[in-house]
């Protein structure tokens, strides 16, 4: 009945991506690193502490969990601008989970090899990461007007050549 899209990748090809594996292996560590966190007994010197480390290990495998999604969002359509946008978020959650491996750390977590190894990881999924972006195809784009994603020498304030296209509503009487 449907004939699959030769541009579009299905949901088990994404899994083959290398950037995906990392992404998922990224989130098994996290989740390992978190149940561990969770099983430490660090001694708080008050309530606010204690509620600082639950923030960092929620953030953390929040950050982890939106990557992998993220990564699947921008191989699902082809749009320059709509890709970049899920790279950024990509982006902006394994950075993140630097950051909350360096709170958790300053809570007194003490298993601190975990927290390398996740700064290892993360290292090692940044140069995929930028592998992967570098395949995006910067002229299969609309005009981005918020102005982050436009190709080189595209503005935002550009006019678009698609409004020169006539568009026939198909809901219009045309005579007929």
């Amino acid at each position: 009945m449907f004939e699959e899209d030769d541009d579009f990748k299905s949901h088990k090809d994404i899994q083959k991506m290398p950037i995906y594996k990392k992404a998922m292996e990224l989130l098994k560590l996290v989740d390992y690193i978190t149940e561990t966190v969770s099983k430490t007994d660090i001694k708080f010197d008050n309530d606010i502490e204690a509620e600082m480390i639950k923030h960092n290990v929620e953030y953390m495998y929040e950050n982890a969990s939106i990557i992998p999604a993220k990564i699947a969002g921008a191989e699902a359509v082809d749009i320059y601008d709509l890709k970049m946008e899920n790279a950024t978020i990509v982006r902006k959650a394994a950075r993140e989970l630097i950051t909350d491996a360096r709170g958790i750390q300053m809570h007194g977590f003490k298993d601190i090899e975990y927290l390398d190894l996740l700064r290892t990881e993360v290292d090692a999924f940044r140069i995929l990461f930028a592998e992967w972006v570098k395949t995006f195809d910067q002229w299969n784009y609309i005009i981005d007007r918020w102005g982050l994603f436009n190709p080189p020498g595209i503005n935002y304030d550009d006019k678009d050549p698609d409004d020169d296209i006539p568009f026939q509503n198909p809901f219009e009487d045309d005579g007929f």
